[in-house]
């Protein structure tokens, strides 16, 4: 089963729909669940829910052959925690999907570095889709030593200035 998420603070009907199509088309040879927010966009070949209690999330993330969402941290996170490969759609300012381009860079940034897949486009989608079953994310690294150190430098900077 593949389960699609778009979050639940915008719609993202851009994403439901593409994957709608790629269903319709049979590209998707599974079962597919989505949490799809409140949208406007109702699809035709997947079961839905505007919302979930989050152990009922949890259950759908662990059972997953794969994931398909927007490029928010915290499915990112949750999809790397349980090795899941995941594939992403950046929600965009043109569209009026967020407020800024920020999901592009998180997007960029997580694929450069191997741990998911990216459709910039809807047409990217029915290619990356067929990607997904096979794609295997590599481990993330945490760098808290590297972050704690950074944190530790701006903080003593910051001493520094207010003895000026």
């Amino acid at each position: 089963m593949i389960f699609l998420t778009v979050g639940t603070q915008f719609p993202f009907d851009r994403l439901v729909k593409a994957v709608d199509e790629v269903l319709d088309k049979g590209l998707i040879d599974e079962e597919l669940f989505a949490q799809i927010g409140e949208t406007s966009y109702r699809p035709h070949n997947f079961e839905s829910a505007a919302s979930l209690e989050k152990t009922l999330f949890d259950k759908y993330v662990t059972q997953a052959s794969g994931i398909i969402g927007h490029a928010g941290m915290g499915i990112i996170t949750m999809a790397l925690a349980n090795n899941k490969p995941l594939l992403v759609m950046p929600r965009l300012r043109k569209y009026g999907e967020v407020v800024n381009n920020h999901h592009l860079s998180i997007a960029r940034r997580f694929e450069e570095l191997g741990h998911l897949l990216v459709a910039y486009r809807e047409e990217d989608l029915p290619r990356k889709a067929g990607e997904l079953k096979h794609f295997v994310p590599k481990k993330r690294q945490t760098q808290a030593e590297e972050v704690a150190n950074r944190i530790t430098g701006f903080l003593e900077e910051l001493g520094g200035l207010q003895g000026e």
